[in-house]
């Protein structure tokens, strides 16, 4: 359903994926202020790339990929649509094809790297083929994300994700294969008091040498109002707030 936001306006009517609060917390948590060269993986409406636009810095440039039609359609309107049609450029294709163009045509590399990937590794799948493809790791696995992103990242990049805790141990599995790691994360929980049921992790390249910064946030107090945490991270993008 069409979601309006301060500064912008996402009509998701054809995406597997709708609007989500997963989404808009990963896209207000990123550390994308500095960003100049930023890389949204699996754009679907467009919701990241726009918050990337309208965080990043003035000058900087957004990247969107999106493998599903029907959903570049919704991401490019959404663009167009928007104050930033200049700063973010769509490619209907796959990062696995992405990644064998760069390797063929190198480029600068992505300062920072943004995905809310598919995340479940089995269980029964929807009809709707866009929505599995977005959810289900079958066109794009964790070990397949973390290699694009370690290819496509710089040296001194960032990559922000989020993903359910039930996926947490196959996507440490996953990043044991790869020459990155996991330099902050997140514990949110939806609702104060109640266990963590989703992951921010930012990664970067190499293995770690220092500790994991590890922080908590819930969504909503028990009372059933965002937190103060939540309201700070989304304050520049709900119109309630």
């Amino acid at each position: 359903m069409p979601f309006t936001f301060k500064q912008f306006h996402i009509d998701d009517s054809r995406c597997g994926m709708s609007v989500s609060t997963d989404g808009v917390l990963l896209g207000a948590w990123a550390p994308l202020a500095e960003a100049k060269n930023i890389l949204d993986i699996g754009a679907g409406s467009g919701l990241l790339s726009l918050m990337a636009a309208q965080r990043s810095h003035f000058d900087a440039k957004v990247t969107a990929i999106e493998l599903d039609s029907a959903a570049s359609d919704d991401c490019q309107a959404n663009i167009d649509s928007s104050p930033w049609p200049t700063k973010i450029t769509l490619l209907h294709t796959s990062i696995q094809n992405y990644c064998l163009s760069f390797l063929q045509h190198p480029q600068a590399h992505f300062d920072h790297i943004i995905c809310n990937p598919p995340y479940f590794t089995n269980g029964p799948q929807t009809q709707n083929v866009a929505r599995a493809t977005a959810r289900h790791t079958d066109q794009l696995s964790f070990i397949e994300l973390l290699n694009a992103i370690a290819q496509l990242l710089h040296s001194h990049g960032t990559a922000s994700l989020i993903i359910p805790t039930q996926s947490w141990s196959q996507f440490q599995q996953a990043l044991a294969q790869a020459p990155l790691h996991i330099c902050e994360y997140v514990d949110v929980s939806s609702v104060e008091g109640k266990p963590a049921n989703r992951l921010l992790l930012a990664v970067k390249h190499g293995k770690a040498l220092l500790p994991i910064v590890n922080r908590q946030m819930h969504i909503r107090n028990k009372q059933g109002h965002y937190s103060a945490q939540m309201i700070d991270f989304c304050r520049d993008f709900y119109l309630k707030l």
